[in-house]
């Protein structure tokens, strides 16, 4: 008989299947233990389809935008991948099932140790956390094959389109705060960006930070 975690995923990724057809990201949600990465809320609400407060003014995002963003990157398995946005490192874990490797930037340096912290536990070795700061993407690592953006920058950053490979994909939601926040996704060919428009969202905005150390 299923454990309560385990029954409350499978719940779960049944709503979130209503608008994420990727067997695969869908595979991977069903086993990922979302409740280990928000122990203050209690396991029923670890697996509601809605986003929880995290602290620090964050949050880890709604289940089926998780699902969404990680379809939306059309990952194959051999990707390496940059997040910006660590938060929880929830999302980071998602996708670590699902690319070769996970560079991740988290401007809060609390969250950044949080997050690593959790991911050494479940034992995940294919995820790097940084503390810095997001808009200017991570230069020493790039390029990447695949970005996303769990923050909402009021414009495309410029550092992120440079670090992405020929043929690459970057997503995004773009937008200020409590307007008008569009889920972005970004494909480079050659020097050039061919955008899509993946529909309206609501993200905490991407603000800048300082390096500590």
């Amino acid at each position: 008989m299923p454990d309560t975690g385990q029954r409350l995923r499978s719940a779960l990724v049944d709503l979130v299947a209503r608008e994420v057809r990727c067997a695969r990201v869908l595979d991977v949600m069903r086993e990922m233990p979302r409740h280990l990465f928000v122990p203050e809320h209690s396991i029923e609400d670890a697996y509601a389809d809605h986003p929880l407060p995290i602290g620090h003014d964050v949050t880890i995002s709604q289940p089926t935008i998780v699902g969404m963003m990680s379809a939306a990157l059309a990952l194959e398995g051999e990707e390496r991948i940059l997040e910006i946005g660590t938060g929880s490192g929830y999302q980071a874990a998602v996708l670590s099932k699902l690319a070769r490797h996970v560079d991740t930037v988290e401007v809060v340096p609390e969250l950044a140790a949080r997050a690593r912290t959790m991911l050494a536990h479940l034992g995940i070795r294919n995820v790097d956390v940084w503390q810095g700061d997001g808009w200017d993407g991570l230069p020493a690592r790039a390029p990447f094959d695949r970005i996303v953006v769990t923050a909402a920058p009021d414009r495309l950053p410029a550092a992120l389109c440079d670090q992405l490979v020929d043929g690459g994909l970057l997503v995004v939601p773009v937008g200020l705060q409590f307007e008008d926040q569009r889920l972005e996704r970004h494909q480079r060919r050659g020097e050039r960006l061919v955008r899509e428009d993946l529909g309206a969202v609501r993200f905490v905005p991407m603000v800048h930070g300082r390096v500590s150390g």
